[in-house]
């Protein structure tokens, strides 16, 4: 029997004071299809990310659903966790600046998934059993060497796989990833990224959330293109990277390049800027 879809959005907006922010959003993301979501800042990429995290709710509808996990419209917040893990640059500061929660080792961070919490308490009964699924994630994601340093020792990089291992400790469906590489140098974005490659080929459903086209890895076959709350385009890599698309979302010239599966885009410079009657859909 095929499985519910990973994720679902029926005419989804979200209005926040006098703004709708997403506007009417409707896609499905099926269970094994690795996607990316790319637009500039201000698409409503922040937004639709709080969705997923059910921290705001779209408007209400009479004819249906606006959203669906995995084929449900209502979770309980800890339990959604231990189906989708999710991980960004703002998870990464609570705990690694917030209410000094950088002292928490990477051992007690990926533990901590087990409870939704940021670190371990007193009152969280911890078994053999969460030790050693947070040992093997921290292994997974090659910081195993990691379990015992505090997160505002290790590097940028090092606490953003941390992260992802506390995001993989229940062996979830799904994995979201927000920005994942702010903050790392080109080398460590490199590191991090082959890492996620390897969840992807691992059969974790991948939704990745970016600005960056080459953070868009070979394994990721669909690029869903927002724009200013709405979506701009959908459909597989070549089809949606092109540069009047990028150039026309992103306001300026660009030209796109591909390479061993990733693509970049660069500024024209010099270019004029793209006349819309050619860039209409």
């Amino acid at each position: 029997m095929a499985s519910d879809p990973f994720l679902e959005l029926n005419d989804a907006t979200v209005v926040l004071g006098d703004t709708r922010v997403l506007e009417s959003l409707r896609l499905t993301v099926r269970d094994g299809e690795h996607t990316a979501v790319l637009g500039p800042n201000g698409a409503g990429k922040s937004t639709l990310m709080k969705l997923l995290a059910l921290e705001i709710y779209p408007a209400a509808r009479d004819d249906g659903t606006p959203v669906r996990i995995f084929g449900r419209d209502r979770w309980d917040v800890f339990e959604l966790r231990s189906q989708m893990g999710i991980v960004s640059a703002d998870v990464h500061d609570r705990f690694v600046h917030g209410n000094s929660n950088g002292a928490i080792t990477g051992r007690d961070a990926v533990v901590s998934g087990f409870f939704a919490t940021q670190g371990v308490f007193g009152h969280q009964a911890v078994t053999d059993r969460m030790r050693g699924a947070a040992a093997d994630a921290l292994d997974r994601m090659g910081v195993a060497h990691l379990a015992e340093t505090p997160l505002d020792r290790m590097s940028t990089g090092e606490a953003r796989r941390v992260l992802i291992a506390r995001a993989l400790v229940h062996n979830p469906k799904a994995l979201v990833l927000d920005e994942p590489t702010r903050g790392l140098d080109v080398v460590s974005r490199y590191r991090f990224m082959e890492r996620v490659r390897q969840v992807a080929r691992d059969g974790t459903t991948l939704l990745l959330v970016t600005h960056y086209a080459d953070e868009i890895i070979p394994e990721i076959g669909r690029v869903i293109l927002l724009d200013r709350g709405r979506i701009a385009a959908d459909g597989a890599k070549p089809a949606v990277l092109t540069a009047p698309l990028l150039s026309r979302v992103f306001g300026g010239p660009l030209t796109v390049s591909e390479d061993g599966g990733y693509y970049h885009f660069l500024v024209s410079r010099g270019a004029p800027p793209p006349r819309a009657d050619a860039l209409a859909p």
